[in-house]
C-alpha cells in the first residue's frame, strides 16, 4: 500500500497514543493499547460514561475487558476505583503501557461496533481517559489485519501518517477532540464533493449497488451549501468552522439516528431510505413528505446544522463536558429543537422539497405535539433538564409525563420566526446569526437570547419565552401561520389517537403500548401492555343476547361497533380476561396546513 503523510503539521510526538486493531472480528472485539510517556504516580483512567449529543449515563465501561499495566518489562497492579475509574500503582515519568480489550457489537451512532463486514467506534467508548493530560495532544493509530484486510477509514481526525485506505496514524489536540471524532471502517461507498469552497466526504456502509450516489452527493451538496449561506452568508471574510467535513452513513435493514460532531456526523437509515439508480431517460420523482429519501434529508441537514448549534453554540453548562456525570442543561429545546425548525426548512431553501411538501411536515409535527398530554405536565425547559431520566428511558407512560424538547422546541421556534416578521422588525434568522456573533461561536445562555431578540425584534420577548418555554400553556400556531398565509385546516384523526392509544399489531394481535392521558381508552381501565381481544355489544332487543366479536387489527373495532355509543373491550392482562366499559369518544381531529390562495410564502421560505 502507498503511504500518505499529512503536510504542515510538524507538531512532536504525542505524549499520549492509542493503537486500535480488530482483535477478532468473530467475538466483536477491538484490541486497544495506551501508552502515556509521562504518568503521574499512581495514575488515574477513567472511560466516559455518556457521549455529547446523546443525553443518557450508558455505562460505557461495561464493555470494557482483561485491563492491564506494565512499565519496561514488569506488570504493575491495577485497582477499579468505581464503576468508571482505575488507579495504576506506577512510578511517575517512566513510560506505562496499558492495554484491554472492548466488546463492540451496537450498531447505533452512539458506541462501537465490530464484525466481519463493518467496525465502528467513538473514542468515549473505547479511549481511557488520562486524567490529568487530558489537555494535552492525543494520537491515535488504526491498524489494519486480517480482519480489516480490503477496509478503508474514515474520520475526521487529522491525518498525521496514513495509508491510501485512511489506515495509519492520527492527531487530536486534545481528548475532548478525540471523542468528538467517529471512526468508520469498512468496505463502503465513498465520494466527495466540495460546498463553499470546504471539502466534503461522504461514505455509506451497507448500501446496494443500486444506490444513485451521484444524487445523493448532489443534494447533500445542496443542503451544506444553504447551511453555510445561513451562517456566513452576508459577514465578509467569514468561513466555516472546519476545513473539511466527513458524513458517516450506515444503511440498515431497519434503523434511524445520527449524532453530530465538530466536523463530522455519522448516521443510520433504513436501506430503502436511499435514492436509487433510474434509467438515463427517466427524472428523479418529486419528494413527498412521506418519503424515506425525504426522512434522511431531514437528518443530513439536521446533523450538519448542528456544526454550528451545538458544537460551537452550545448551552453555557456545555463549556468544558464532563464525562464522568449527567450535563444538565435547560437549552436543549432551543440547541435540538431550533435545529429540529431549520432542518427541514433548509430541505425547502435548497429547492429539495416544494412549499406543500414542506408544510405537511409542519403539521406532523404540530400534531405530534397535540398528540403528547404530557404537553400539559412538563414545560419544554423542564422536559431540557430531564432528558436523561426521561426523554432517553422511553417507557409507557412518557407521552404522559414529558413533552419532547425536539418537536416543541422546534414549534417555539416556528412561532418566534413568524412573530419576528410579522411585527416586520427582524426574522429568527437574523437572530441566530446575531447569537453566533455575539457568542463568538461559543457558550451562550437563555439571556444571550433574550438580548438577541430585543436588539433585533425592536421588543423584549421575555413573556413571550415564559409563556412558550417556561410553561404549559399552548402555542399560538394557527393564528400566526393563518397571518402568514398558510390555510389551517383539520381532518379526522385516526382511531388510535381518537381512542388515547399507541398499539403495535403484529400477527393478528392488538398489544396497547401506550394509553394516553384522559382519553376514552384510559377512562376504560385499558392499560399498558394489554392484547386488546375482541369487543363485546350490548344486546339487543330483538333476543337479548349479546354479541362479541374477535379483532385482529384496531380498525375492526370502528367497523364492529356501528352507531353504538358503548361498548365493552375484552383484553387480555397478565393471562386474565377483563372487561373494559368503552364510551365511544367525540371525533377527534389533526391539523393540516396548505399555502392560501394567491398567497407566495418566499420571504419565510427560500431566504
Amino acid at each position: 500500500m502507498s503511504t500518505k503523510v499529512a503536510r504542515g503539521r510538524r507538531a512532536a510526538r504525542p505524549g499520549l497514543r492509542y493503537t486500535v486493531s480488530a482483535a477478532s472480528a468473530q467475538a466483536h472485539l477491538f484490541a486497544v493499547t495506551l501508552q502515556i510517556d509521562r504518568p503521574a504516580k499512581n495514575q488515574r483512567l477513567s472511560l466516559p460514561v455518556w457521549i455529547p449529543g446523546s443525553y443518557l449515563v450508558r455505562e460505557f465501561s461495561q464493555h470494557l475487558q482483561n485491563l492491564s499495566a506494565r512499565q519496561g518489562n514488569r506488570s504493575v497492579d491495577l485497582k477499579q476505583l468505581d464503576k468508571h475509574r482505575w488507579q495504576v500503582r506506577c512510578e511517575a515519568s517512566q513510560p506505562l503501557e496499558l492495554r484491554y480489550e472492548v466488546y463492540a457489537f451496537d450498531a447505533s451512532v452512539r458506541t462501537a461496533f465490530l464484525d466481519a463486514t463493518r467496525g465502528f467506534f467513538n473514542a468515549t467508548s473505547l479511549c481511557l481517559q488520562v486524567l490529568g493530560q487530558e489537555d494535552q495532544p492525543h494520537a491515535l493509530e488504526i491498524e489494519v489485519g486480517t480482519a480489516t484486510q480490503g477496509w478503508q477509514v474514515a474520520t475526521g481526525l487529522s491525518p498525521h501518517r496514513v495509508d491510501a485506505d485512511g489506515f495509519g496514524h492520527y492527531h487530536a489536540q486534545n481528548y475532548d477532540e478525540l471523542a468528538d471524532c467517529p471512526v468508520e471502517m469498512g468496505r463502503f461507498w465513498s465520494g466527495q464533493f466540495t460546498a463553499a469552497g470546504v471539502e466534503h466526504r461522504f461514505v455509506v456502509s451497507g448500501a446496494g449497488a443500486w444506490m444513485d450516489g451521484a444524487r445523493l452527493l448532489e443534494d447533500a451538496r445542496r443542503i451544506c451549501e444553504t447551511q453555510i449561506a445561513f451562517w456566513h452568508g452576508d459577514q465578509d471574510g467569514e468561513k466555516p468552522p472546519f476545513d473539511r467535513y466527513v458524513f458517516m452513513l450506515y444503511a440498515s435493514g431497519d434503523g434511524y439516528g445520527g449524532l453530530e460532531h465538530r466536523n463530522s456526523t455519522a448516521l443510520i437509515c433504513q436501506r430503502s431510505d436511499l435514492p436509487r439508480q433510474r434509467a438515463p431517460v427517466e427524472k428523479p420523482a418529486s419528494l413527498k413528505a412521506t418519503d424515506g429519501y425525504t426522512t434522511l434529508l431531514g437528518l443530513i441537514s439536521h446533523e450538519y446544522f448542528h456544526t454550528w448549534n451545538v458544537k460551537r453554540l452550545r448551552p453555557a453548562e456545555f463549556a468544558r463536558y464532563d464525562y464522568s456525570t449527567e450535563n444538565h442543561t435547560e437549552l436543549l429545546w432551543f440547541f435540538e429543537g431550533f435545529t429540529s425548525y431549520y432542518d427541514d426548512l433548509m430541505l425547502r431553501r435548497a429547492g429539495l422539497i416544494d412549499e406543500a411538501t414542506y408544510l405537511q411536515l409542519v403539521a406532523k409535527t404540530i400534531n405530534q405535539v397535540r398528540q403528547t398530554p404530557g404537553r400539559l405536565v412538563q414545560t419544554v425547559a423542564q422536559a431540557s433538564f430531564d432528558a436523561w431520566v426521561k426523554y432517553y428511558r422511553v417507557g409507557e407512560n412518557t407521552p404522559n409525563a414529558t413533552v419532547s424538547y425536539y418537536t416543541k422546541g422546534a414549534l417555539v421556534a416556528l412561532c418566534l420566526d413568524l412573530t419576528l416578521r410579522a411585527e416586520g422588525h427582524s426574522s429568527l434568522d437574523a437572530v441566530m446569526r446575531e447569537l453566533w456573533q455575539r457568542c463568538k461561536g461559543g457558550p451562550m445562555r437563555e439571556s444571550d437570547l433574550l438580548r438577541a431578540l430585543k436588539r433585533l425584534g425592536g421588543r423584549g420577548f421575555d413573556k413571550d419565552i415564559a409563556a412558550w418555554v417556561h410553561s404549559t400553556e399552548e402555542l399560538p400556531l394557527p393564528s400566526l401561520l393563518q397571518d402568514t398565509g398558510v390555510k389551517v385546516t383539520h381532518e379526522k384523526a385516526p382511531l388510535a389517537q381518537q381512542l388515547g392509544l399507541r398499539v403495535a399489531e403484529a400477527n393478528g394481535s392488538v398489544v396497547l403500548k401506550t394509553v394516553l392521558r384522559g382519553g376514552a381508552a384510559e377512562a376504560a381501565g385499558m392499560a399498558p401492555g394489554d392484547e386488546w381481544i375482541g369487543i363485546e355489544m350490548p344486546a339487543p332487543k330483538r333476543d337479548g343476547v349479546p354479541e362479541a366479536w374477535r379483532i385482529h387489527k384496531l380498525d375492526e373495532v370502528a367497523d364492529l361497533r356501528g352507531v353504538q355509543a358503548r361498548l365493552t373491550a375484552l383484553v387480555s392482562r397478565d393471562r386474565r380476561l377483563l372487561r373494559c366499559p368503552l364510551d365511544w369518544p367525540a371525533e377527534s381531529q389533526t391539523v393540516r396546513l396548505a399555502v392560501g390562495d394567491g398567497v407566495r410564502l418566499a420571504p419565510w421560505l427560500q431566504e
